[in-house]
Order: structure tokens, then C-alpha cells, then sequence
């Protein structure tokens, strides 16, 4: 019998059933493992300490484990996981509830400033999804881009088509999808009622039907038995009347091998199995996902599914590339429209001047339509061209070359063009986020076969050691060994320049106010883009557990901190390659506004002198650092680029941070022969980190 990987809907309907009283914990943090496994950690007044699992690699599933069976805490948590954090820390599980009968459960925090939904896709390729109150998406583990629906930042989440749903459908829905059928009953059970293989047989065997009986052949008694065992399971889930059990597999003497199944109630169809029963459903959930963890792989199983993961990387690269398709065929005839509108420019021209000036007389929409049917009856060409009029929206659709098109008379006929035009473009930009949505699968697509070929290799003998001449040649090495410690001032903006010394710079208003308050020392230099919207940046004399003094700082590190300065401010996002910066000493940095004026947060009132570093250009590079540790490292050119085996040099662009990232990483991917080293140490969060807000693009 095949492991249970992944939950069926009816085990997501009871689990979220069970769920819900767990409503009113308060959450403290969120992580995220191996960008597949969400841990949330919340507080409840009755229960304690509450963790809540969802898991959508492989395999999927969801419930509250046991504080025993958490992971620990991971390192340094990614973008998705700090998101979460923020948005989360603090706030109420208000709610838990299925997607209609979909294997989506959809989770509801609440906050004073809001709420948020974190919806978990426990099918196919698996995705967790944050959004707000009005389901507009923002973040997502992975980008989803087809015909049929949307998962991305900035759009409204697009819910996969609605399904029969046999949990609430009435004994006339459920006979007459029955009756629809062409096959037997288990199969209509399993595909047209969405019940899945094993429901499906268990309500056969519950009402007592030969699962293999034809449609054809099952009478209005059969039905009636069938449903009335679907009637019996679903009531007992809809009150949480649960009997949960593990179900073992054992050896032929009696010896428990490994776990297969986990069911909300007890399942006829594994009668005589071992099993345990539990509690709660979440509880039984835990047990068995955790021992399936704990498995040792038997012979010849160890290996991974990579022929699996090749196809499914494949066969989503052809979806995208219809939804490509799709979105060029759409924004052509669109533009064709617009073509045709000037086309027909005087025809139309005469269409609109005569419904704008009948509505500022006056004439009603519903009058006007008929006046237009009335004389396209006559023979009038002009009025025949009218098809339609739309009160609510105040257009009027007129039929041109045979494509209809709906026009709003005020707007005239080059603005009806443009607004069609417009829609073109838009058009084509979801059809640039798909593009690289599809980069984004064939980078995955390459790395299932590089693993591949890795694992395939892994029995080969080992090539032997190149001699060593001289310098190590970290790009062509195979196996770089990962050395990192991760320091206090990396959750800052941060660089050491070509003299050694540290500079660091906020992130937020908050991160400028930490900085200046318990981190800026006397023998340090404050700094600050002139321009308005840059962050605080401190050139540090001493580390801040070293006492403070006065050290010479070298010229160079001053210039190399005013450009840092000038390129994470406001200069860099408006796509200017200049602008002035000051340098002060800490003395004359205050949070004491002037007479009459407010500083906000992140705001500082500078008094006396400033030195100016006029038209100080923007700079930054990205590189990877080898040795003495393997990390991204990132500032201006000249201060990276005796620490780092290779370098990419940035400049104001088109590309917003988190796209820049992932073209850096498949940039530096292709220049280190160990990838495996890279997707550790250079992940494209870890690279975004480095790189300035606002757009950019790699300097040729």
C-alpha cells in the first residue's frame, strides 16, 4: 500500500472543523524551512504554547504538532518569513475555514491596523499565499501566472475553478451528477463527486454497493444507499464527530514496517490493519507525518523522484508558454481594435458626437437605443454599426470590420483608442511577469537535473584533486566548503570599505532611529544623501563593544560612504546617477526639532558645519565573497572587489529589486561550477539585501 503524501479534501474539511478551536491564540513568530514548511507559533489562553505546521513540498499537509516534533528554529529567516512576522506578531486566529471542497485551507488573522490570510494550496505544485482582507496577494512562495488564474504580489488571488461539492449537496444534485455518469459507481464517486480513490471506495463499502457496479445498472434504492452513507460520513464531520486513527503496514510477522494512512474516523476499507487511535484529528496528523519523517529510506527507494520533478517542471513550462501565447494573442486584438477605431475614425467620430450630444439633451439611454434601432431597421449605415448601449457604464458598443468594441462617447475617438492601447500594454506586461515566470521554472528545471546528475555521479569515483600552483580557482572548484557567521550589523545596510572600517546604514525609520541611538559613537562620521528619502549611514571608527575614539579615518573610506549614502536614497529610485551628500560628526546629530518644527521618525536635526561631497556618484556591486567566508557581499566597486571572487557592477534601471536579484543569481550560477555552494550561500533573497531600492540593471 502506497504512503499517504499529501491530505485528501475530506481530511482538510475535518481538520479545519477541529481547527477552529484553536481560534483566539495569538501568534509570536513565524518561519519558514526549505521555502516549503510554514511554522507558525502562537499562544492560546486554554492550550499554552500552539504550533501550527503547513507543509506544501512534499509532503503536503497541515495541523498543530506537538512542541516535541517542531524543527528548530532555522538560521537567518528569508524575506517571506520577516514578512510574516511583521504582519503577524500579535494578532488573533479569527478564523479557519476550506475552500469550498478544494485541498485550500484558508486561515484568518486579526490585528488592530488588519487582518490577513494566509491560504495554504495543499494540490499540485503547492503554494502558501499571504493577502489581505480583500484578497489582493502580497507575497507568495511561488508565482502562478496561466489562463485560468493568477497568484502573484499586487494582483486579487484568482481561487482555481469551483468543483462539485459533495459535502453539501442536496439528494437531487447527487443523483443527477450520478445519473451524468458513463462509467461505474466507485469512478463517478472518485472523479465527478471529487471524492478521490480511497472516499470513493469507502462509501461504497459503507453502503454496501459493488464498487464496480455500471451506472446504468444502479437503481434509485442503490442511490439512495450511497448517498445515505455520504449523508452519514459528512454529518459526522460537519459536528466533529471524530474517531482519528494511524494505519500501519507490518511484515508477515506482525512487526510494524511503516506508517500509510492517516483518517479523520475509522476506515472499512483498512479493516485489519494495526492502527492507534487518537484524540483529536491534528493529533493523529502530527503522529503520522513525523514518523513518515523519521523513515529510514528501505533499498533501492533512497532515491529521489528527480524523473518526477523533470516532468512536472516541464509540463508547467508549457502551461506558461500558453498563457504567453494567450497573453500575445489578447493584447494583438486588442491593438487591432484601437487600428480599427482609427480605421473608421469619421464613422465613429459621427456615432459618438450623436449619443454625447443626445445625453446633454437630455435623451435617455434606453430612448437612444431604440432611436439607433429604429433607424438601423431603415437602412441607416451609420446606426446599423451600433450594436449595444450600456446605461451603468455609459458606453456604447459599436460593431466595426465585424469586432465589437465598446466606446464611452465622451472621451472622443483618440481617447477611446488610447484607453485600448493602454489595455495592450497592460496586457503585455502580465505577459513580461510571465516570461520570467517561466526563467524562473527552467532555473528549477535545471537544478532537478543537475541534482540528477549529481546523485547519478555520487557512485563514480571522485576526479582527483587538481595540484595546487598558486591561488585557489573558487569558480571552477566543485565543492566549496561553506564558512559563515553571521554578525550583529547584517540586519542593517552594510559594507566594509577598501581601509577595513564597517559602515552601516538603515533600512527603515526605525533601523535610522537604532542606529544613531545605540550604535553611532563620537569617533564615528554620520552621513546623508541631501537628497530627501535616504538612510541614516554611519562610517564606524570602533566596533560597538570597542570604547569610543578618535582614529583618522582615511579619505577614501569617507568618499566610499558617501557613495553608499547617495545610492540607497532617494537619487538611486529616481534614476539619477549623482546627487550631494554631507558628512557630520555625532555631536551634531539631534532629535531636538528647531522652534516650530516636528521631525518625524528616522528624522534628525543637524546643527553647525557640514562637509559636502558634491555630484557624488552612485555605486554598487554585488559579488561573492569564498574566502575567509562564503557570503554575498555588496557596496561600492572599489570596496567589494579585492574581498570577492567575482562581481557584478549595478546601475538605475528597470528592474525592481526582487527581478535584479534573481538575474544576479542565474548570473553568478553560471560562473561557479559548484551551484549547490550558491543556492546555499547566495540565495536571491540574500542577494536582494544588497541591492539598492528602487530599480536597477546589471552595467555592461
Amino acid at each position: 500500500m502506497d504512503q499517504k503524501r499529501a491530505m485528501s479534501s475530506v481530511d482538510i474539511r475535518a481538520l479545519a472543523t477541529e481547527l477552529r478551536d484553536y481560534e483566539g491564540a495569538k501568534v509570536d513568530k513565524a518561519y519558514l524551512y526549505d521555502d516549503d514548511l510554514l511554522r507558525v507559533k502562537m499562544r492560546d489562553f486554554d492550550r499554552g504554547r500552539v504550533e501550527l505546521i503547513i507543509e506544501v513540498g512534499d509532503p503536503k499537509r497541515a495541523h498543530v504538532a506537538d512542541p516535541d516534533n517542531v524543527p528548530d528554529a532555522p538560521g537567518r529567516p528569508p524575506n517571506f518569513a520577516m514578512m510574516l512576522r511583521n504582519r503577524l506578531s500579535g494578532a488573533d486566529l479569527v478564523d479557519v475555514r476550506q475552500y469550498e471542497f478544494d485541498r485550500i485551507l484558508v486561515f484568518e488573522f486579526a490585528r488592530e491596523d488588519a487582518n490577513t490570510l494566509v491560504l495554504a494550496e495543499l494540490f499540485g505544485d503547492g503554494n502558501i499565499v499571504v493577502m489581505n482582507k480583500d484578497r489582493e496577494v502580497i507575497d507568495c512562495l511561488d508565482t502562478v501566472r496561466l489562463k485560468s488564474r493568477t497568484v502573484a504580489p499586487g494582483s486579487v488571488y484568482g481561487f482555481p475553478s469551483s468543483r462539485f461539492n459533495p459535502m453539501t449537496c442536496s439528494r437531487e444534485a447527487f443523483d443527477a451528477k450520478m445519473r451524468d455518469s458513463d462509467t461505474d459507481v466507485v469512478r463517478t464517486l472518485a472523479t465527478q463527486h471529487n471524492l478521490g480513490g480511497l472516499w470513493a471506495e469507502e462509501i461504497c463499502t459503507r453502503a454496501g454497493v459493488d464498487k464496480e457496479l455500471d451506472i446504468d445498472d444502479a437503481d434509485d434504492e442503490t442511490l439512495a444507499e450511497v448517498f445515505g452513507a455520504l449523508e452519514r460520513l459528512r454529518e459526522s464531520i460537519r459536528n466533529g464527530q471524530f474517531d482519528p486513527r494511524v494505519y500501519w503496514e507490518s511484515d508477515d510477522d506482525g512487526e510494524r514496517t511503516r506508517p500509510v494512512d492517516v483518517t479523520p474516523v475509522p476506515m472499512d476499507e483498512h479493516e485489519g490493519m494495526d492502527c492507534d487511535s487518537y484524540d483529536r484529528f491534528t493529533g493523529a496528523l502530527d503522529e503520522y507525518f513525523f514518523e513518515l519523517d523519521r523513515e529510514e529510506p528501505t533499498p533501492g527507494s533512497s532515491r529521489p523522484e528527480f524523473e518526477e520533478e523533470i516532468a512536472k517542471f516541464e509540463r508547467i513550462i508549457e502551461q506558461q508558454k500558453g498563457a504567453i501565447e494567450g497573453f500575445e494573442r489578447e493584447a494583438n486584438e486588442v491593438r487591432e481594435r484601437a487600428e480599427t477605431l482609427y480605421g473608421n475614425y469619421d464613422l465613429v467620430d459621427e456615432i459618438l458626437t450623436t449619443v454625447r450630444e443626445a445625453r446633454e439633451s437630455g435623451v435617455p439611454w434606453e430612448e437612444l437605443e431604440t432611436t439607433f434601432a429604429e433607424a438601423a431597421e431603415a437602412g441607416n449605415e451609420r446606426a446599423e454599426r451600433v450594436v449595444g448601449v450600456n446605461p451603468e457604464a455609459g458606453e456604447v458598443t459599436v460593431e466595426l470590420d465585424g469586432t465589437r468594441i465598446d466606446l464611452v462617447p465622451e472621451d472622443g475617438v483618440e481617447k477611446n483608442a488610447d484607453r485600448l492601447y493602454q489595455e495592450a500594454k497592460r496586457i503585455e506586461g502580465k505577459k513580461e511577469g510571465a516570461l520570467a515566470a517561466i526563467e524562473d521554472t527552467r532555473e528549477d528545471l535545471e537544478d532537478a537535473k543537475q541534482r540528477r546528475d549529481e546523485w547519478t555521479a555520487d557512485d563514480a569515483e571522485p576526479d582527483p584533486e587538481p595540484e595546487r600552483t598558486g591561488e585557489t580557482d573558487w569558480l571552477a572548484k566543485q565543492n566549496i566548503p561553506i564558512r559563515y557567521d553571521e554578525q550583529w550589523y547584517e540586519r542593517f545596510r552594510w559594507f566594509h570599505t577598501s581601509d577595513g572600517f564597517l559602515v552601516i546604514g538603515g533600512r527603515n525609520a526605525d533601523q535610522n532611529e537604532e542606529i544613531v541611538k545605540k550604535y553611532m559613537e563620537s569617533g564615528d562620521r554620520f552621513f546623508h544623501a541631501q537628497a530627501h528619502g535616504g538612510p541614516v549611514t554611519v562610517l564606524k571608527a570602533t566596533g560597538p563593544s570597542e570604547p569610543s575614539k578618535d582614529i583618522d579615518l582615511p579619505q577614501s573610506s569617507k568618499e566610499e560612504a558617501a557613495r553608499f549614502a547617495v545610492t540607497n536614497s532617494s537619487v538611486w529610485k529616481d534614476g539619477k546617477f549623482d546627487g550631494d551628500v554631507y558628512m557630520v560628526e555625532p555631536s551634531q546629530v539631534s532629535k531636538t526639532p528647531e522652534s516650530g518644527e516636528y521631525l518625524e521618525k528616522g528624522g534628525f536635526t543637524i546643527r553647525g558645519d557640514r562637509t559636502y561631497f558634491e555630484s557624488t556618484s552612485v555605486d554598487c556591486a554585488v559579488g561573492i565573497q569564498c574566502e575567509p567566508e562564503t557570503r554575498v557581499l555588496g557596496g561600492p566597486e572599489r570596496a567589494i572587489e579585492d574581498d570577492v571572487e567575482t562581481y557584478v557592477t549595478l546601475e538605475p534601471g528597470q528592474y525592481a529589486q526582487n527581478d535584479i536579484a534573481k538575474l544576479l543569481y542565474r548570473e553568478f550560477k553560471g560562473r561557479f561550477a559548484d551551484e549547490s555552494f550558491l543556492r546555499k550561500v547566495a540565495s536571491p533573497d540574500r542577494i536582494q539585501e544588497f541591492c539598492p531600492p528602487g530599480g536597477s540593471r546589471i552595467r555592461e
